[in-house]
């Protein structure tokens, strides 16, 4: 059985009552999971607490986004560095959201791509396109375009594993997403180019899939051939039903 990642972004969801009784329901699961690897991403203000709740239990922990400094006057801001000092290994780089409604674009995405690189840390990078690219079949130019930006100043040799997450902007929140036979030709060709310009980050890539994945779709997209996990939203806040996900895989 091929290994699975699966990441769940809770996005801005959860308080310290719903996280506990989430950990719980995840709890339930974890044992049986030898194949599987479940990394959370709770909101930033949650990091420690969810960090203590899973002390004893097999999941690791995601931010869901960091600043482009350091340190200074930049108040309300997450820096790379804090992350690292309570012991994050993910961060969430390029998810839609923050390019629509916080004006990210490919050469701020790109910085704060090298910054989790450079500080050791694992990125994992969200590309996709928007609905008009995708009806235009634009889907592989406007990924690989996206992917060429970002890591184009990375210094390759530090990366200790890169997750890249195919998220077309169009499916995020919508309960619309391409078929699961379009996402294994999307992941399959991602990994093909990644092969052939970045040989040596090949077999430490992981292409995941994310974009209204829920109960119903889980098991047809996670079993195509390319696709080596999930990066899962409001379907994660569920425990019962996040619960049912894994155990179609396990």
């Amino acid at each position: 059985m091929k290994k699975i990642l699966i990441v769940t972004n809770w996005k801005l969801n959860g308080t310290k009552k719903t996280i506990k009784k989430l950990i719980k329901k995840y709890k339930k699961i974890i044992n049986k999971t030898k194949n599987i690897k479940i990394i959370i991403a709770p909101p930033l203000i949650y990091l420690d607490y969810t960090k203590k709740k899973i002390k004893k239990i097999n999941i690791e922990l995601a931010a869901q986004n960091i600043d482009l400094h350091l340190s200074g006057a930049y108040t309300g801001e997450t820096s790379i560095k804090m992350l690292k000092d309570i012991g994050i290994k993910y961060v969430i780089i390029g998810h839609s959201e923050r390019k629509i409604y916080h004006n990210e674009n490919n050469n701020i995405i790109e910085k704060k791509f090298n910054l989790v690189n450079d500080n050791r840390l694992i990125p994992i990078l969200c590309i996709g396109e928007n609905y008009t690219e995708y009806k235009n079949n634009q889907t592989k130019k406007i990924c690989i375009q996206q992917i060429k930006s970002i890591l184009k100043n990375t210094k390759k040799k530090l990366i200790k594993k890169l997750i890249i997450a195919y998220e077309p902007i169009w499916s995020i929140g919508t309960n619309k997403y391409p078929k699961p036979k379009e996402i294994q030709k999307i992941n399959k060709y991602i990994k093909s180019y990644i092969y052939k310009k970045y040989k040596e980050l090949h077999n430490k890539t992981i292409i995941q899939y994310g974009g209204s994945v829920n109960i119903n779709n889980f098991y047809e997209i996670i079993k195509q051939p390319n696709v080596d996990g999930t990066l899962i939203g409001n379907a994660s806040l569920n425990g019962k039903n996040f619960v049912s996900m894994i155990k179609q895989i396990l």
